[in-house]
């Protein structure tokens, strides 16, 4: 290799890596919290690619020419570590008749290639320990002599250990294998779960050698072909296929030199040949990032099912809130607050007589003439004030009530939503437990609101007789009757007595303050009421809303995970396309080399 090819080699390894790492970040920002058909697999499928970045891809590319990793890995009773221990020489594995046996992994290695396996290398979240150990979180380093430099045998747990951590286990250390030697025997070769692990690596071109165990030597032809055939049909036909007849054992456990001699010389010529060596790393490294690439898509496909979700959802809400703030703004405007106590108040406060009447056929009555037929008194004027703020406070509780039952019901539609509803530790379909008492307060905040407007545009006309005849408390109900009945430029002639009423509280504010004064204090009057009613409708929306951006589902992340993918699949086309083939950090594509080559 050429000086200039080693530097473009390192160049294309380091963009690799960068990419990878985002590859990974992006993963990890995922968020996949709401009960959808995609959820639970995608879930699975996210932490599995985490992992494997993190245990093998990233740290296998960081350390390139570390030792040829071979997992040893298979089923219950398959004898796993007794052909660890049998192709070590000794037993630094513990097998035995009770399962699960092994519990923790075990990795033998040549003294010499001790420096790749400290915790910042493979598998970094295990704890490395030197003694046997039953603890799953850690990964027993034994050194021995008799295993080659280049290589390194773990001994892996169950993959259908009955034990749900033992299954995890054993699954992320095939995920962050070289080379999978991958032991099955003659009677449980066609499980399927172990055909299930094979399947996933003929997918990803990991590199898989087979050791039909314990199979007694008058069945070895029959069933061997069997499993030859079995594996050719899911892709594997190149993987080698060794088998070890059921026979006896040493004093120490092992079995006899010759039952494992194929598989320890085949091992060993791996490991002396770094070309063959090189050749299944860049096999399984690139199959790893291959799969990773097209199963991130999946994962973002998940992430946008969330994200449509999530705006659904939340569609659901704001409509029926809006809706809500809607129906108590026109409620409030259109005459139907001016109706039973309300206008029952209002008409002792201006008295009913021949004014009311002539106002119901005759809307230009003159000023003076309105000013001199009122009879309202103090007292009268507070319980206007009185049944508006009773009638208020049922309206918009009347409404939030509705928009509660909505929602809910638009959540209830759904298993996502039933589970967020379930989740929230109060019940959404009805409004706040104190939202009666936040209604008050602000019913009784706009009235005060518009007796200060009242108050304050009639600070240079205190002193006359119409200002002092009515009085602030006064005005002010006259104004508040004008707000209830501005639609549509109600009248008393179009609106009978609502709209009457209205039109006599908007002649009592103009005898006092002008035509242009009134218009201007009930548009602000008005806008202030709509304000608060919102505020109030806001803040139960809220207790909905709150609960979906709590999932911390953010729309950016299905594209950002696909931005990050194509990244990766850009690195790998780009160097394959300049005829590179030397690393995966080059884009190389497996060629099916096989473990044998």
């Amino acid at each position: 290799m050429t000086e200039l090819q080693s530097r473009q080699e390192s160049a294309d390894s380091t963009k690799m890596l960068t990419a990878l790492v985002r590859l990974r970040g992006a993963l990890q920002e995922v968020r996949l919290p709401l009960e959808l058909p995609s959820a639970p697999d995608q879930r699975q499928a996210q932490g599995e690619m985490v992992d494997q970045l993190e245990d093998y891809v990233i740290p296998r590319l960081m350390t390139i020419d570390a030792p040829l990793l071979t997992v040893v890995g298979g089923s219950t009773g398959a004898g796993k570590s007794t052909l660890v221990n049998s192709l070590v020489g000794t037993r630094v594995t513990q097998p035995g008749v009770l399962r699960p046996t092994t519990r923790s992994p075990v990795l033998v290695h040549n003294p010499a290639d001790a420096q790749w396996f400290g915790q910042d290398r493979l598998l970094p979240e295990l704890e490395r320990v030197s003694r046997s150990t039953n603890d799953p979180e850690a990964l027993q380093l034994v050194p021995s002599e008799t295993v080659p430099v280049g290589l390194a045998i773990l001994d892996a747990p169950d993959i259908d250990s009955v034990e749900e951590r033992n299954r995890t286990l054993a699954a992320q250390l095939l995920a962050a294998a070289d080379l999978w030697l991958f032991v099955t025997s003659a009677a449980r070769y066609a499980d399927q779960v172990p055909w299930e692990f094979l399947r996933k690596a003929a997918e990803r071109s990991a590199a898989v050698a087979i050791v039909l165990d314990r199979t007694p030597p008058e069945a070895v032809e029959t069933v061997s072909t069997h499993l030859a055939r079995m594996l050719a049909s899911r892709g594997l036909k190149d993987s080698p296929l060794f088998t070890v007849t059921e026979g006896g054992v040493t004093e120490d456990g092992l079995l006899p030199r010759e039952s494992v001699g194929d598989i320890r010389a085949w091992l060993e010529s791996l490991a002396a040949d770094a070309d063959a060596r090189s050749a299944v790393v860049r096999q399984t490294l690139e199959g790893a990032i291959r799969t990773l690439s097209r199963r991130t898509h999946s994962v973002a496909d998940a992430a946008t099912e969330q994200v449509d979700a999530v705006r659904r959802l939340r569609e659901d809400v704001n409509r029926s809130y809006d809706q809500a703030v809607a129906a108590v703004s026109e409620a409030s405007a259109d005459g139907t607050l001016l109706r039973g106590e309300v206008l029952a108040r209002w008409q002792e406060f201006v008295g009913t007589g021949e004014l009311l009447k002539s106002l119901e056929t005759r809307v230009g009555w003159l000023r003076d003439r309105v000013v001199n037929a009122v009879k309202g008194k103090p007292q009268q004027a507070e319980r206007v004030t009185v049944a508006v703020e009773s009638g208020l406070e049922t309206l918009i509780l009347e409404h939030a009530e509705a928009a509660a039952e909505r929602s809910e019901a638009s959540w209830q539609s759904t298993a996502a939503g039933q589970l967020l509803l379930s989740g929230s530790g109060e019940d959404l379909g009805r409004a706040s437990r104190d939202f009666r008492r936040r209604a008050e307060r602000a019913v009784r905040d706009w009235q005060s609101d518009v007796l200060e407007m009242v108050r304050t545009e009639g600070a240079d006309k205190r002193s006359t007789a119409r200002f002092l005849a009515f009085g602030v408390n006064g005005l002010s109900v006259a104004l508040m009757v004008v707000v209830f009945a501005h639609t549509a430029g109600v009248t008393g002639a179009e609106a009978g007595i609502a709209g009457g009423s209205a039109v006599l509280g908007q002649k009592l504010l103009e005898a006092v303050f002008g035509d242009q004064a009134v218009r201007s204090l009930a548009e602000r009057a008005r806008r202030d009421l709509e304000v608060k009613v919102t505020d109030l409708l806001d803040a139960e929306r809220r207790r909905y809303l709150e609960l979906l951006d709590g999932l911390e589902i953010s729309p950016e992340t299905p594209e950002k995970l696909r931005t990050a993918a194509r990244r990766v699949d850009d690195l790998r086309f780009a160097a394959s396309t300049a005829g590179t083939a030397r690393t995966p950090t080059t884009g190389a594509e497996a060629s099916e080399p096989g473990p044998d080559a």
